[in-house]
C-alpha cells in the first residue's frame, strides 16, 4: 500500500493511498457473494448462478460497497501505523477507481495541531479576595424579601417602590420607534429598569390616568438612533399596586429550605450560602484568568470538526434555555462559533498541559468537591453514596479536580497579585463571565 501526506492549510491534511488491484478485487468478490446469497433468480436454481450473471447484475453495487470498505480500513490503518492524530472525520475522493487498476484515493481530514506550551512564570494573574459582610447579609436578606412581596391593587397615587401595569408608545422628533411600544408592561417604580426620568414622572399617577412624558435617551443607549436623543412617551396606567414585605417567619425560612422559627438560624444559614457562592465565584474568576492568559500565550488552531462539534452542543443548550420549542439546527452556526473555538483551544491547551505534567485526580481534591456538591443538598449523605456508586458521574468530577489541580499548578509558577474587593463585586463578575 502506497501512502503520501500532504499539508494543504493549517490543519488540514490530504492523504493519498494506493491499493493494490488483488486486494480490491479480493473485497469486490466477497461483496458479490454476500448480495447474490439468498437471492432468486429466475431460470436458476439457488446457488447455481453463474458468476457472470451475479456480476452483471450486482457487479456495480458490490463494486461501490467495496471499495467504501476499503477505503477506510485502508485510511485508519494507515492512520494508526503513521501515528496521526486525527481530528473528526475524513473525506473520501477515488482517484482511480476502474476494474484491474490498483486503487487510488485522497482522504481530507482535520488533525490535533501540536501543543508546545509556553512557560507558566510568564503569567501574570489578578486573584480577587472578599468576604461576606454583615451588610452583605442584610441586603441579601432584604432582596429576598423584596422577592417575595405581595402585592395588591389600590387607588392611591403610585408612589417610588409601587409596582404599576402601563401601556406606552414613545415618539422621537413626533415619530414613533422600534420597541418603544408596550401594552400590560409591569414596572416596579425606582428599579432603574428604564432610562432615566422614566419611573420618576409616572410617580403621583393614579390608575386610569393616561399623560405624555417629556425624557431623554442617555448618550451611551444600546441603540445608535436614540442616543442622547429627546423623546416623548404617552403612558396610560392601568393599575397601581402596593406592595407588602413578608414577616420573617417560619413559612418565609421554609421557601427557602430552611426549617426553622428561629430568624438568628435563618440569617446564619444565608451566610453560609452566600460564602460557598463567594467561595466558588472567586475560584471561577481566577481560574477563568488563568484560562485565558494560557489561551493567549499559546497560539493554537481550533479543529474544524470538534468546533462543529462544540457548535452543536451550545444549540442544544441555547434550545434548553429557551424551553426547547424550536429546532436547534434553526440557529445560525455563526452565532456560536467564537464561543465554540474559545471552548475547543481552551480544552486541547488544558489537555496538554495535564498530559505534559503526567497529572492524576487527587483523591482529596475529589472529595473536596463532592463534599461542596453535597452540601448544597438536605441530604448530603446520599450525595455522597450517589457519586461513590456512580462511576460516570464520579469521573465528571475527576475531571473537575485536574483542572483545578492544573490552575493551583499555574498559580503556584505565576506571579499573583492579591487584590481585596467586595461580595457583590465578585458575583457580579462572575455572572458576567458566565454569561459569555
Amino acid at each position: 500500500m502506497q501512502v503520501s501526506i500532504e499539508t494543504t492549510s493549517g490543519l488540514q491534511r490530504c492523504m493519498t493511498i494506493g491499493v493494490p488491484a488483488a486486494e480490491v478485487e479480493q473485497k469486490v468478490t466477497a461483496e458479490l457473494k454476500k448480495l447474490a446469497k439468498g437471492r432468486r433468480i429466475d431460470g436458476f436454481r439457488p446457488g447455481k448462478v453463474p458468476p457472470a450473471v451475479i456480476k452483471r447484475m450486482f457487479g456495480q453495487q458490490a463494486r461501490y460497497e467495496a471499495i467504501y470498505q476499503q477505503m477506510q480500513q485502508s485510511f485508519f490503518q494507515t492512520v494508526q501505523e503513521q501515528g496521526v492524530k486525527l481530528a473528526g472525520m475524513p473525506s473520501f475522493e477515488p482517484v482511480v477507481n476502474e476494474d484491474g487498476k490498483d486503487l487510488e484515493f485522497k482522504a481530507t481530514f482535520e488533525v490535533y495541531p501540536e501543543v508546545v506550551l509556553g512557560d507558566f512564570s510568564t503569567i501574570s494573574v489578578e486573584q480577587k479576595t472578599a468576604a461576606v459582610t454583615d451588610e452583605d447579609m442584610e441586603k441579601m436578606v432584604d432582596t429576598l424579601r423584596q422577592q417575595n412581596t405581595t402585592w395588591s391593587e389600590t387607588d392611591a397615587a403610585a408612589a417610588d417602590g409601587d409596582r404599576v401595569v402601563i401601556d406606552f408608545e414613545g415618539f422621537v422628533d413626533g415619530e414613533a420607534f422600534d420597541g418603544g411600544k408596550a401594552s400590560g408592561h409591569t414596572l416596579t417604580l425606582g428599579s432603574g429598569s428604564m432610562i432615566p426620568g422614566f419611573e420618576e414622572a409616572i410617580v403621583g399617577f393614579v390608575a386610569g390616568d393616561e399623560k405624555t412624558i417629556d425624557v431623554s435617551f442617555p448618550e451611551d443607549y444600546h441603540k445608535e438612533e436614540l442616543k442622547g436623543k429627546p423623546a416623548q412617551f404617552k403612558i396610560t396606567v392601568q393599575k397601581v399596586e402596593k406592595g407588602e414585605l413578608p414577616e420573617m417567619d417560619e413559612t418565609f425560612f421554609k421557601s427557602f429550605g430552611v426549617e426553622t422559627a428561629d430568624e438568628a438560624e435563618f440569617r446564619v444559614e444565608i451566610r453560609t450560602n452566600m460564602e460557598r457562592e463567594l467561595k466558588r465565584a472567586l475560584r471561577t474568576l481566577t481560574k477563568q484568568q488563568v484560562i485565558d492568559a494560557l489561551v493567549a500565550g499559546n497560539e493554537i488552531d481550533a479543529p474544524t470538526p470538534l468546533v462543529d462539534q462544540e457548535i452543536d452542543r451550545l444549540r442544544q443548550q441555547a434550545v434548553k434555555q429557551f424551553g426547547g420549542q424550536m429546532d436547534a439546527s434553526q440557529l445560525p452556526a455563526e452565532i456560536f462559533k467564537g464561543q465554540a473555538e474559545q471552548r475547543v483551544k481552551v480544552g486541547l491547551l488544558m489537555s496538554a498541559a495535564i498530559e505534559a505534567a503526567d497529572m492524576k485526580p487527587s483523591e482529596e481534591k475529589v472529595a473536596e468537591l463532592i463534599e461542596e456538591i453535597a452540601s448544597t443538598y438536605q441530604e448530603p449523605e446520599q450525595v455522597r453514596e450517589y457519586y461513590s456508586t456512580n462511576a460516570e458521574q464520579k469521573a465528571q468530577v475527576e475531571s473537575l479536580a485536574l483542572e483545578d489541580q492544573l490552575i493551583e499548578k499555574v498559580l503556584a509558577a505565576a506571579t499573583v497579585s492579591v487584590v481585596e474587593t467586595s461580595y457583590e463585586d465578585v458575583i457580579r463578575s462572575a455572572n458576567a463571565n458566565q454569561a459569555m
